[in-house]
């Protein structure tokens, strides 16, 4: 008996402006939280020179370090390999592909913003990566 194939893991993209506070933020949580089951990228439509240092902090609060992380320019190549699209304010600058799902998260920016404004954002984006995992991955 042949077993059955199983399923491509799933890939998402987040994109934010300079993929140095939200976006990164979500992709480390969705790298953690699912642990190896879903393909992560991140990328901004104007990106940083770095991870924004109270995002940093925040993350290591919850023990996670993206310091590591450089922030990447938005390509349509990482668009057409994600099955998920994530914009967290980036305007018009993401490039639409059909048969895409995309999905537009309101939140915080946190640029120019210390640790304690960058908090409450950084647990809504647990909460919302959460959400997503449930959709993403079949339970068991």
């Amino acid at each position: 008996m042949v077993p059955p194939a199983s399923e491509p893991e799933p890939s998402v993209l987040f994109v934010c402006v300079h993929n140095a506070g939200r976006s990164q933020m979500a992709a480390a949580f969705l790298a953690r939280l699912g642990r190896g089951r879903v393909e992560v990228r991140s990328a901004g439509s104007a990106p940083a020179d770095a991870v924004n240092p109270a995002v940093v902090e925040a993350m290591a609060e919850v023990g996670i370090d993206p310091s590591a992380q450089l922030p990447k320019v938005l390509t349509p190549e990482a668009v057409q390999a994600s099955d998920v699209v994530i914009t967290m304010g980036c305007g018009d600058a993401c490039p639409v592909f059909p048969g895409k799902r995309y999905l537009d998260w309101q939140l915080d920016d946190p640029a120019g913003q210390g640790v304690d404004a960058v908090r409450p954002v950084r647990d809504e984006i647990e909460s919302r990566v959460r959400g997503l995992l449930l959709e993403l991955l079949p339970a068991g």
